[in-house]
């Protein structure tokens, strides 16, 4: 009882309210021999140094991921990150540092977060952003559940190009928190549909560019969704070169961050970039870091809206989320800082051109050709004449990585390959993968 407050009376409490009799029949699905924990576990008597040998010889059955060229896609991209971004992330003042709680003593934690909003804010065209969210994934969630709040009602209008990783996060959000979500179809040309929309939306959620690479067109959407609001989950490097949301009257923005600054790690830790309108702040999960003035008149920074269920009454909280991803916040900060807007522009140009430029020289093999005719940033889809698991496999024995095809047929789309390209891929990697494509 000294550790597990529950008493008797209320875990029959709890086994009622779920239709249970006892605490065997909850556990019911857990094989005896695992809950049995007076069982041996049947590990080998080895030395420490021994344990650590096994351990050595299992990990290099695994091939190191430096040793693949990757065109992976799908939200998480091998961008170059430079040398001072994991410089500045291992300073103990940042490696170190928890929640900000005294402003006096996290000065430089809080001015780091509101460079990184006021740089979010620069890319998106938006008028303020949180100090960063979990990933892109649960970004786009929240936003589906700020809309729901500020119109009050309870559907929402998604295409069906999200990223598959993102459309089932967004999906287990809705079921808890009872919303219906109405699929948008994908035209002939790759882009989302947005005609004969019902009219009692609380939100439009659409990805640009989408699951199969392509860029939305989102001109006059806003108009014609009424007075729900319009969601678009970004690639934050696309922004550079392509016009932001902002333009076309968006209210909410979101992304996956990981490519500004922060390694691919086997998917791992990511950052969620949320940006919005002004008047929306009180309804934006997550935190704020605000510039003010001590009482001699000198410029400090503080945090300026909590509305987290920390803080304020848990029914009045604008979202369970707890924390943000600061230290991958950092990341971002540093590599966009180090950059600049023209660094961040060359980036994505190169990006982008490499990617049309190996698009290109694929569809110059017979039976070959985009999916799509829409246009696309660095990630695109091409047709296959064959099964295309079998071409994942042969560039991977080749030495290059692309993403899972079958990622692809949620969206209905089959004997087809996502392939991205980002400003690391060397002109002599796109000839070897594209002389692998065609020998496969």
């Amino acid at each position: 009882m000294r550790y597990i407050p529950t008493s008797d009376a209320d875990r029959e409490a709890m086994l009622s309210a779920i239709g249970l009799s006892s605490l065997d029949e909850l556990f019911a699905d857990i094989p005896a021999e695992i809950l049995d924990g007076n069982k041996p576990l049947g590990l080998p008597s080895l030395t420490e140094q021994e344990v650590a040998a096994t351990f050595s010889q299992l990990a290099q059955r695994n091939p190191a991921a430096r040793a693949f060229a990757s065109f992976q896609g799908g939200g998480i991209y091998d961008h170059y990150v430079p040398a001072i971004v994991p410089y500045v992330l291992s300073r103990s003042e940042f490696a170190t540092a928890y929640t900000p709680y005294q402003p006096e003593i996290s000065q430089g934690t809080l001015t780091a977060m509101f460079e990184f909003q006021t740089m979010i804010c620069e890319l998106t065209g938006m008028e303020i952003a949180n100090a960063s969210l979990y990933d892109g994934a649960t970004a786009l969630a929240e936003a589906a559940l700020m809309a729901n709040r500020i119109r009050r009602r309870h559907r929402i209008a998604v295409s069906r190009a999200l990223f598959a990783g993102v459309a089932r996060v967004l999906q287990t959000y809705a079921w808890a928190a009872e919303i219906e979500l109405i699929e948008l179809p994908i035209g002939p040309d790759g882009r989302t549909v947005f005609d004969h929309l019902p009219e009692d939306l609380s939100a439009v959620l659409v990805q640009s560019p989408n699951a199969l690479g392509i860029i939305e067109d989102l001109r006059g959407v806003k108009d014609a969704i009424g007075d729900a609001l319009l969601v678009v989950s970004v690639h934050p490097i696309s922004l550079a070169i392509i016009e932001p949301p902002a333009s076309v009257g968006a209210d909410i923005v979101v992304g996956e961050g990981q490519p500004l600054g922060l390694t691919r790690s086997f998917g791992g830790p990511l950052l969620g970039l949320f940006a919005t309108q002004e008047r929306y702040i009180r309804h934006m999960p997550g935190r704020i870091a605000g510039r003010t003035s001590d009482v001699d008149g000198r410029s400090g920074f503080t945090m300026t809206a909590q509305t987290r269920e920390q803080h304020i009454r848990r029914q009045r909280a604008t979202s369970n989320i707890c924390t943000n991803s600061a230290l991958c916040a950092l990341a971002a900060t540093v590599y966009m800082a180090s950059l600049g807007a023209d660094g961040l522009a060359r980036v994505a140009s190169a990006s982008a051109r490499r990617a049309h430029d190996l698009c290109d020289r694929l569809e110059q093999i017979s039976g070959v050709s985009r999916l799509f005719p829409g246009p696309f940033f660095n990630e695109f889809t091409v047709r296959v004449p064959q099964d295309p698991s079998r071409i994942h496999r042969a560039l991977q024995q080749g030495g290059f990585l692309i993403d899972d095809p079958s990622d692809l047929s949620r969206l209905g789309v089959e004997n087809a390959v996502r392939i991205a390209v980002t400003e690391k891929r060397t002109d002599e990697e796109l000839k070897r993968f594209t002389r692998v494509f065609e020998e496969a």
